[in-house]
């Protein structure tokens, strides 16, 4: 594992020279359309989608090295280097080895000898209570064999075959577990091979008793602590649930933890081997973990349904209600009285006096009648069927009629109708408050500020109904050192996870891996959105869009003035129009031909407006324009 860093690292150092070739490479696709927002933005889309890529197959790149790591202790030697290409063999399967706890343990079971397990493992003899008499023996069939698509060459493990039965198998531990100061480690795996309906897959942790009978387990049977997946439908559960006795009155009770927050879903249907772990320890604080990965933690105090403690003060059982307590906080006015005027009988509608027929009404024609193009199957029998009827239709005179049939007036809301007379209602004045009864101090009370001292557990055993079948279990651990535990999986669960995660790897689908990834990081749907639709989205958006109009080249051809070109029209005319007045005031000194008469000069001044106006209505519309483009062309100004 020390080459895992080294390789993570030097693939990380590949990155940015990926990244930005790729970047190059889309510069040079969308040159010519930086400078359009669109193509900005889907340029950063697509870099963002590159190096969530190129992080993503690095990362399976290092998962895939490392896995291939158990090779070298088998004498296979890779040879990594860029000018030599060596020819890969097929993935072959790791050969089973026994898991050996490193030092000793409370119980553990690999299930890898028959002779062993039918010496240690008793099959339940007896029959479940208040069952059916018809499956209530406990005959479900347990076989230790190998599993279908086996990981490891060799393994095997403990297989639940049957459906709609009941299950009951266990085994005495090696000695006792005592909850002597210690923590309690309980570890196992399970794979559902055909996924999950409905059953369980939660192990019993059996109280330890001087002498016990396994033959007689059954779902009475006392135990400490029940740890394990269970799933009905739609609901999903992690159990951890433990007895525990009230040191007052003797009497047992069931503590049951929080449901986990993590979504478990996909350990039933996945069928893939996963590791539960039990971890409680003696602060009074517990562990929930899948596959090495924390699911569910808290209190033993605080984090149980019932709390382990009970309440101080409970209701009293035995106080009742007095006769005279009065919980309405209103009541009918005693001293109201119904008016004279008010009758009780009116109708709530009346038909409308002012209503009449409307004009065209048709009274004599029916709304329905026979069909004229029906007419009688050839299979119709009139002594079987009786005489035979044409359907009925919508009467054809009727669509343009406003009606047919007897004419009834409509109805309208009776304005002398009031309905039934009650009282007002008052407050009361004997109003008490709603009743509850006295709390007394609970004589059941008890303060234990140390659940985790329960009741010692001497056996292990599954007591099971299923409505599916090929339920594997593997791997029993049980210790009070959590590094045996992981040393222990390490030389099991780990290699098996491994080679299930190679296979399924690669025969999966591009979306089988989304969904994969999905379930056990959520987060990355909003990466694939933002990385796969959005790009979708504005690329269908942009098609859909109309090309806008090059006003600039359209100016060009229709010689059309330019905003920029208005002011400098405007001061043109301004200083065509004062030269104008100053020949004419000019012309009134001279004589002869240079003299300019006053119908000369109103005819000219005319001659001006009209320009004006003209220019006007230009300027008009050019201001209607939506280019803000500058043309380069000008247009002269309007002269006499």
């Amino acid at each position: 594992m020390r080459t895992h860093h080294v390789r993570t690292v030097v693939c990380s150092w590949r990155l940015p020279q990926k990244i930005l070739d790729s970047v190059i490479l889309l510069k040079t696709v969308f040159q010519d359309n930086l400078r359009m927002r669109f193509w900005r933005v889907l340029l950063l889309l697509s870099i963002v989608g590159l190096v969530l890529v190129s992080v993503a197959k690095c990362d399976a790149k290092v998962d895939d090295e490392d896995e291939e790591e158990e090779d070298e202790e088998d004498g296979q030697v890779e040879v990594e280097d860029e000018g030599i290409e060596v020819e890969q063999q097929p993935r072959q399967k790791p050969r089973y080895q026994r898991p050996v706890p490193k030092k000793p343990v409370f119980f553990h079971e690999p299930f890898d000898s028959l002779d062993s397990f039918a010496k240690k493992w008793v099959f339940s003899e007896t029959k479940k209570d208040g069952a059916d008499e018809t499956i209530a023996k406990y005959d479900g069939k347990w076989v230790v064999e190998e599993p279908k698509s086996n990981p490891i060459e060799g393994d095997l493990g403990l297989i639940l075959k049957s459906k709609a039965k009941h299950h009951a198998v266990s085994s005495l531990m090696n000695k006792a577990f005592d909850f002597s100061g210690k923590p309690f480690v309980m570890q196992y795996e399970v794979r559902f091979q055909n996924g999950m309906d409905c059953g369980g897959a939660y192990v019993k942790l059996l109280s330890h008793e001087p002498k016990m009978d396994l033959k007689k387990f059954n779902d009475k049977t006392p135990y400490t602590i029940m740890f394990g997946p269970d799933k009905c439908g739609m609901d999903s559960k992690m159990h951890f649930i433990f007895r525990h006795k009230n040191p007052k009155t003797g009497e047992i009770e069931e503590k049951h933890a929080k449901k986990p927050t993590a979504n478990i879903d996909s350990y039933f249907t996945d069928r893939k081997t996963h590791l539960y772990t039990l971890v409680v320890n003696p602060d009074q604080t517990f562990e929930m973990l899948i596959d090495n990965g924390l699911v569910n933690k808290g209190s033993l105090l605080t984090d149980f349904s019932p709390p382990v403690n009970p309440p101080k003060e409970i209701e009293d059982p035995n106080d009742k209600k007095p006769a005279d307590w009065d919980n309405r906080e209103k009541i009918p006015d005693p001293d109201s009285t119904k008016p004279e005027d008010w009758d009780e009988d009116q109708p709530a509608t009346i038909v409308d006096p002012d209503a009449t027929q409307p004009e065209g009404w048709l009274e004599d024609e029916p709304r329905l009648v026979p069909d004229p193009e029906a007419t009688k199957p050839e299979d119709w029998d009139d002594e079987m069927d009786g005489e035979w009827e044409a359907p009925l239709i919508d009467n054809p005179k009727c669509k343009e009629a406003p009606g047919c049939g007897e004419w009834e007036p409509p109805t309208i809301p009776n304005p002398k109708h009031r309905g039934k007379w009650s009282a007002p209602m008052i407050d009361n004045p004997n109003y008490k408050g709603v009743w509850k009864p006295r709390t007394i101090e609970n004589p059941a009370y008890f303060e234990d500020s140390e659940p985790y001292k329960m009741t010692p557990i001497g056996a292990l055993g599954l007591e099971l109904w299923s409505m599916s079948d090929e339920i594997l279990f593997d791997n029993f651990i049980m210790t009070d050192d959590l590094e045996v535990a992981k040393e222990f999986a390490a030389a099991s669960w780990d290699i098996k996870s491994n080679e299930e995660r190679a296979a399924s790897s690669a025969g999966r689908t591009i979306f089988e891996a989304i969904k994969e990834a999905t379930d056990k990081r959520p987060w990355l749907w909003a990466v694939f959105i933002i990385v796969v639709v959005l790009p979708v989205v504005l690329i269908v958006a942009y098609c859909c869009m109309g090309k806008p109009e090059d006003v600039s080249a359209r100016r060009k051809k229709t010689d059309e003035a330019s905003p920029d070109d208005e002011e400098e029209e405007e001061e043109e005319k301004k200083k065509d129009k004062e030269a104008k007045k100053a020949d004419v005031g000019a012309g009134g000194d001279g004589e002869g031909d240079s003299k300019v008469t006053q119908a000369d000069l109103e005819a000219t001044e005319d001659d001006v407006d009209e320009g004006e106006e003209a220019d006007a209505e230009e300027d008009e519309d050019a201001k209607k324009s939506p280019s803000p483009k500058k043309s380069p062309r000008r247009r002269k100004a309007r002269k006499e």
